[in-house]
């Protein structure tokens, strides 16, 4: 955030809130971009065909004997 109010000339004692710094510039928070990253990595790993998480999509079931 430091960097950011320093490209747009604002200063602490300006008291200018960050959201509203943010959205001038165009730029979002760092959860946003944090969660964005973790459910890219999460398709990544489902993608992999080693992944358990593919494994259990891969398993074929033998047909069930009726009782």
């Amino acid at each position: 955030m430091k960097t950011i109010r320093w490209m747009c000339g604002h200063t602490r004692l300006d008291r200018i809130r960050d959201v509203v710094i943010r959205s001038k510039v165009g730029v979002t928070s760092m959860e946003d971009k944090m969660t964005e990253v973790r459910l890219r990595w999460f398709d990544h790993i489902r993608k992999s065909v080693n992944a358990p998480v593919k494994r259990c999509e891969i398993i074929v079931l033998p047909e069930c004997m009726k009782c």
